[in-house]
């Protein structure tokens, strides 16, 4: 199907084609009418899918043919999680709207820049807002915006959303929209609390739930290296220079790990940038600049990476420590193989996380064959049963704090006990 026979505008086609969009994918086939109708919609779909497109287009279709207020009246509002992410979602919003014959104006919001810009960029008004739900606070805060006139309101990598701690936030934006609105929830996940927020937002939804067409799903050979934790830095450094690896993204647990990394691959000659929440605003653009211009050889990464990163033609992505579940390890390598390229994902397993990636491999419906490399061979024993579920497992080298494998409160009192302690001694 034609994205013509979609409802779309032609210059908006125009723009979805040179944006590499030659036919619609399956959640852009579902949404987009359903979104130009005017229906509440709950979205599910793979990284790669499309997503953003799907909700992108049809905004730009109900401001293509009207006619400009001055000051113009904010219609649409995009949530999102992060700065790189709202960052991306403008840059695509501004790229479809170029070919408009009637201007679209756009204003992006985020913090960790200062909000100075930003109250400029607002003066006049703008059609469709995207922001990080603490940055819109501040705006609204300081008169810069008003959220009255509000048409539709997306909240895009909702799960995210609460994961990062946002759900205060969002009940205070939600309080100062009008009652009457489109609401458009896109989420990876569906937890307790993203289902008690469709429930209140949501009225009789269009609900899709997309896996990866064949056509679309992204062409990625999945590589799984056992290695010892303390030889990975070296097997990283031998892959990158002996694979000729334009470009790679590392993915690490913590902020801690992706300085270490990258001071390790400088060292070695290798052009190395960390990126994590504890850099600046500023620093965290200018890694991503230099990495797309390929200035920057590597770039280690936490799992704030893992979404909203749109690198064209990345080739590579390597799983230092594994990701806490199978949802991240999916949004991980989605960074590779996108827009109809080719990518390669590579994990690294020790013996103690071998039976974690086996259950990503489980939940996943994968079956990733596992390697060696000559010289870096391991040599630690496989974990025993209580090492991989008990606290020998989040413990060990590597593990990246592996989701569901923690000890328990109950679990430590028994471990003190054990060793002869008593846990409520000290008063």
């Amino acid at each position: 199907m034609p994205f013509l026979k979609l409802g779309l505008d032609p210059a908006l086609v125009r723009a979805a084609a040179d944006k590499g969009y030659a036919t619609p994918t399956a959640i852009q086939r579902e949404a987009i009418p359903a979104i130009l109708k005017g229906r509440d919609l709950l979205g599910s779909a793979q990284t790669g899918s499309g997503k953003t497109a799907a909700f992108a287009l049809p905004l730009l279709q109900r401001l293509a043919d009207r006619v400009p207020a001055s000051p113009r009246r904010l219609q649409s509002l995009v949530l999102v999680p992060t700065r790189e992410l709202a960052a991306q979602v403008g840059e695509t919003l501004r790229g479809l709207a170029q070919s408009l014959p009637t201007p679209v104006r756009i204003a992006v919001a985020f913090g960790g820049v200062s909000i100075n810009p930003q109250m400029m960029a607002l003066r006049g008004g703008a059609d469709i807002m995207v922001a990080t739900p603490g940055r819109l606070l501040d705006l609204v805060g300081q008169r810069a915006l008003r959220l009255t006139t509000v048409q539709t309101l997306v909240l895009d990598e909702a799960d995210r959303l609460f994961d990062l701690g946002f759900a205060e936030e969002l009940g205070r934006i939600l309080a100062l929209l009008p009652a009457q609105r489109q609401n458009l929830l896109f989420s990876a996940t569906f937890p307790p609390a993203i289902q008690a927020l469709a429930e209140q937002l949501l009225h009789d939804p269009l609900r899709i739930e997309v896996a990866s067409e064949p056509a679309h799903e992204p062409a990625i050979q999945q590589r799984a290296i056992e290695v010892d934790p303390d030889r990975r830095t070296q097997l990283l450094r031998q892959l990158v220079k002996g694979s000729g690896w334009s470009r790679v993204l590392v993915f690490v647990a913590t902020k801690h790990a992706a300085e270490t990394a990258a001071d390790k691959l400088r060292r070695a000659g290798i052009e190395a940038e960390p990126f994590h929440g504890l850099l600046s605003q500023g620093k965290r653009s200018q890694v991503l600049a230099d990495f797309k211009a390929q200035r920057v050889h590597v770039v280690v990464a936490t799992d704030l990476a893992a979404r909203g990163i749109d690198v064209v033609q990345l080739p590579v992505v390597v799983n230092y420590d594994l990701p806490r579940s199978s949802v991240d390890y999916v949004h991980r390598i989605g960074r590779t193989g996108r827009a109809g390229q080719s990518g390669v994902a590579v994990s690294f397993v020790s013996a103690a996380t071998e039976a974690h990636f086996r259950l990503i491999e489980k939940r996943q419906g994968l079956n990733v064959p596992r390697e060696r490399v000559a010289g870096f061979e391991p040599t630690q024993p496989p974990a025993g049963s209580e090492g991989v579920a008990g606290a020998g497992a989040q413990g060990a080298p590597g593990s990246g704090g592996i989701k569901g494998k923690r000890p328990s409160k109950k679990d430590k009192l028994r471990a003190l006990q054990a060793e002869g302690a008593n846990p409520a001694g000290k008063r």
